[in-house]
């Protein structure tokens, strides 16, 4: 076992990282300034008996953000902004606690996006013992026989947004006294609430408003968050109050080394690399072979598993059986107990490594750690630096990207400095996208009749989306406002805060008749149609059957050697411009339209070159629905420019590498997104192309490419222009979920194309 000056020394890295410096791997270096601690005393008017416990545990002192909350949280509702490990929690938990003391019968709700959090948390709490508080988690793992005691003892409750949802709202009258003298609501890790999931958990948050305003309660919102671009704007779309931003950060840092490693070509024709988890476990294995204790973040569990393998078996060959003991993967789907003990093991030491899904990104504690590696972008700058946040508080670290072969990973490899020096993206979210908000009107209703005074709630347009319930028989007229038709009927079951659909297909296991998973309606007909193979938690599945009656899909195990990709026919119909500007000297416009979309076909294509085995066929009903989309419509000019042959593929390649990078400016990822091109479009009679959000009703993921286009052209058309291949390649213009299988696409034509469209936006570009 490495000593702990073997484990401290600076530098104990730098062996791992000399031979990508020699032969070209390791394309970028930076380093983080380390800095002091800045210190202040507790504040006088802190409760003696928290201020004593605080003693207790060994904090004489607190950071200045961590004072700072502590007042401002008494004046207004706050969010905090801050690096990994610089001490959030304590920050919001000062104010609650220091109430609590004075008064034990005020309560506290906190909100985490995950159990673990939660249950982190509570260990916390636990250690410190403030005065007067009197904790528990509330969450689906809540024995029933202990929940009524819950309610009427516990004056800070642990949940999720999930249980509040279905668990707590509901069923508010058992919580009476509970929601009566709640002061504070704590919502963790708020920059996890965005898109679909932070739509529907803004119109839970209104409804918990809602329901604390029936029992004469206004209380208090405190939010913690990674670092995002509009924290303040995300805090007042999730709950519809002004907040006050603090985005101070007095935590020390010990400052980190940063290194950015791109895995070498072994093809030069197609410009294929060396698969980016074997070189993340090659450098896995160099790292805590010096001593160096390294977690290694990947967003595919399958991934993880692999990596872990690669690197046990390494070890294994070199005769260091003894370290591959000491290196485990964590992901979903493990057992709440495995996930502890993986989490002691490397808190105390045990474990030298772990390989992670983002499970392990927030802010669980696992003690400290010298590196972070972080395989393929992770679809945000905001979670890179969550996941590079883990290594270098207290001593120097090391944070490590290694980038894989799609587009994003190849623009920032070519663009090392801009991606080091890059603002985080904005968190989006709509809460009144029509799918979304009417099912939680229907909730809300079940909790109380719908009244005008709603409007403070749920904001313009609420009563547009009420009525339309009325006019479906969902909801009825009454004295006092709108009722439930089906009195009594329990209706926040049946939403799903992961889906923006009420629909959903459950998958089957054929062997066990075990529900293994669900998937969005729809989002089935591409993931689970009959012969598609289906991934979960690391096992791979044959859909033998979709029965759309039953809303079930039918799988068997399966273990051969291919994967499967649909084919599709999209057509795009225009509703309402909401907006038009010009933008690089073209028509762009932004607004809703009708996307009609038709899984057609599916190929099997061979796993390690994609080579395709064969075409299937398929009969499968038209999926439509309303979204957000932008679009901008070619000039005659520059259209005339391009063969016909050429235009096609020319507006399919700009539309896949704008598409590509929009993940770069809103915080969501590729599969968020759809698209469309077309030579001539039926209404705009013109060359066209349509980026659209892939959800119905859309959550504004579109609006801000409309905001930055010329940002968005712009990063596009370096992505292609910088990638070395000739014809186009998965590094820049093809697309592993086009529904047209890459087929069409001109790198040559979308350079001119996008080229022509920058000069003609002059210094905008």
């Amino acid at each position: 076992m490495a000593s702990s000056a073997a484990l401290g020394r600076a530098g104990a890295w730098e062996p791992a990282l000399a031979p990508g410096r020699e032969d070209g791997r390791l394309v970028a270096e930076s380093s983080e300034a380390a800095h002091p601690a800045r210190l202040v005393d507790l504040p006088p008017n802190l409760h003696p008996g928290l201020a004593a416990a605080l003693r207790a545990s060994g904090i004489e002192s607190l950071y200045s953000h961590q004072a700072t909350a502590f007042e401002a949280a008494a004046r207004e509702h706050l969010i905090l902004t801050s690096a990994t490990a610089s001490g959030k929690s304590l920050s919001f938990n000062l104010p609650v606690l220091d109430g609590i003391a004075a008064e034990p019968k005020r309560r506290a709700l906190y909100l985490y996006p995950t159990k673990a959090l939660a249950q982190d948390q509570a260990r916390k709490l636990a250690e410190l013992r403030p005065p007067g508080l009197r904790q528990s988690i509330y969450d689906g793992d809540t024995p029933r026989e202990e929940r009524p005691a819950i309610r009427r003892t516990a004056n800070l409750v642990l949940t999720n947004p999930d249980m509040l949802h279905v668990g707590i709202l509901p069923h508010h009258r058992r919580w009476g006294d509970f929601l009566a003298n709640l002061r504070w609501v704590v919502v963790d890790e708020a920059h996890t609430y965005r898109g679909v999931f932070g739509s529907h958990v803004s119109n839970v948050l209104r409804r918990l408003r809602r329901v604390a305003q029936m029992y004469g309660a206004d209380p208090r919102f405190v939010m913690a968050s990674a670092t995002i671009a509009n924290p303040a704007e995300l805090a007042e779309r999730l709950t519809g109050l002004p907040f006050e931003l603090l985005d101070d950060d007095g935590a020390p840092a010990a400052g980190r080394e940063i290194a950015m490693w791109n895995p070498p070509v072994i093809e030069e024709r197609n410009q294929a690399r060396r698969s980016a988890l074997s070189e993340a476990a090659d450098l896995l294995v160099e790292l805590i072979t010096r001593g160096v204790r390294t977690i290694c973040f990947m967003r595919s569990r399958r991934g993880i598993e692999l990596i872990n393998r690669f690197a046990s078996m390494r070890l294994e060959r070199e005769g260091r059986g003894e370290l591959a003991e000491r290196i485990a993967p964590y992901r979903a789907g493990y057992t709440p107990q495995q996930r502890r003990e993986i989490e002691s093991s490397l808190a105390n030491g045990d474990l030298l490594a772990v390989a992670a899904t983002n499970a392990l990104e927030l802010g669980i504690d696992i003690g400290e750690l010298d590196a972070a590696i972080c395989v393929n972008f992770p679809g945000t700058v905001a979670s890179l630096r969550q996941m590079w946040g883990r290594a270098g508080r207290r001593r120097r670290g090391l944070a490590l990207y290694v980038a894989g072969e799609d587009g994003l990973d190849q623009f920032f490899c070519h663009h090392p400095d801009e991606f080091l020096e890059r603002p985080v993206e904005a968190a989006i979210l709509d809460h009144a996208n029509e799918q979304i908000q009417m099912q939680h009107l229907l909730a809300a209703a079940y909790e109380a009749p719908l009244s005008p005074a709603d409007a403070d709630f749920f904001g313009e347009g609420w009563a547009d989306a009420a009525e339309r319930l009325v006019t479906m028989g969902e909801l009825r007229r009454g004295q006092g406002g709108r009722f439930m038709t089906r009195r009594g009927e329990f209706t926040a079951n049946r939403v799903s805060l992961r889906s923006a659909s009420a629909n959903s297909v459950a998958v089957i296991e054929s062997g066990s008749g075990e529900m293994i998973g669900r998937i969005e309606a729809e989002r089935a007909f591409d993931t689970v149609h009959p012969g598609a193979i289906y991934l979960h938690l690391g096992r791979s599945y044959e859909v033998a059957e979709l029965d759309l009656d039953a809303q079930r899909a039918i799988v068997k195990p399966f273990d051969g050697d291919f994967y499967t990709q649909t084919k599709k026919d999209t057509d795009i119909y225009i509703e309402q411009a909401r907006t038009t500007r010009r933008a690089l000297g073209l028509e762009l416009s932004f607004g809703a339209v009708a996307v009609s979309e038709q899984v057609i076909a599916f190929q099997r294509k061979r796993l390690g070159d994609n080579k395709v085995i064969d075409t299937v066929a398929l009969d499968l009903p038209e999926q439509d629905f309303v979204t957000q989309a932008l679009w901008y419509v070619l000039d005659e000019k520059l259209a005339a420019f391009f063969p016909m042959d050429v235009l096609l593929g020319a507006l399919h390649a700009s539309e896949h590498a704008q598409i590509a990078v929009l993940p770069l400016i809103a915080m969501c990822d590729r599969w968020d997104i759809g698209g469309l091109s077309t030579n001539v479009h039926q209404q705009t009679g013109a060359p066209t192309i349509f980026i659209y959000d892939g959800h119905p009703g859309g959550v504004g993921i579109t609006r801000r490419g409309f905001e930055l286009f010329e940002r968005l052209v712009g990063d596009a058309e370096r992505l292609i222009r910088e990638c070395p291949c000739e014809q186009g390649c998965p590094s820049c213009v093809q697309s592993p979920k086009c529904g047209n299988l890459n087929e069409d696409l001109h790198k040559g034509g979308a350079l001119e194309m996008m080229g022509s469209m920058l000069k003609e936006g002059g210094p905008q570009a």
